[in-house]
């Protein structure tokens, strides 16, 4: 695999994090309150970044498996078809943090982090232990479980704090 192959789907993951951060930042510029921001880069996190993502992953499980062997450098093994239905809990968790109140998208991040940085703890071990520097298994995959239920934690957080000390804006002023 050429240098920028390996590079080109390494970084593949990341596009669930640039395009909600992107997206987020686009909408926010005008905001009428800090409130209104951290409302609208919530869901853009939890639809883009771990909704769509963790779709992504579920497809791309199910529906090319031998690819998806190859990108993480293992063979093709049952526990595939696994990953695929976690990651669509996770998708359907992200759909529904878009509606949810902020102590629930702090939950939906926690329950989020636990597959995800468990992967992240997996994928790093099989790199150093077993040097397994697969594209699906390095770079950007990491990258993305170790910042996607952190950041929505840390929104979460923060827009349940701001909730406590800023009032409330009309919808229609």
């Amino acid at each position: 695999m050429t240098d920028i192959a390996y590079f080109a789907q390494s970084a593949v993951p990341l596009l669930f994090v640039v395009v909600p951060t992107i997206g987020a930042f686009v909408r926010t510029r005008h905001s009428s309150s800090r409130r209104a921001a951290l409302e609208t880069w919530q869901r853009w996190w939890a639809i883009g970044a771990l909704g769509c993502s963790s779709l992504w992953m579920t497809l791309a499980f199910l529906g090319a498996p031998d690819v998806m062997s190859t990108a993480i450098g293992f063979t093709r093994t049952p526990f595939e078809f696994e990953i695929a239905f976690a990651n669509l809990g996770l998708a359907v968790m992200g759909f529904r943090a878009a509606s949810a109140s902020a102590r629930e998208r702090i939950t939906i991040g926690i329950g989020a982090g636990m597959f995800l940085w468990g992967a992240a703890v997996g994928h790093l071990y099989q790199w150093f232990a077993n040097g397994d520097h697969a594209p699906g298994n390095t770079g950007g995959v990491v990258i993305t479980d170790l910042l996607i239920p952190a950041v929505m934690i840390i929104l979460a957080d923060r827009a349940q704090r701001v909730s406590t000390s800023e009032p409330a804006t009309p919808a229609f002023v």
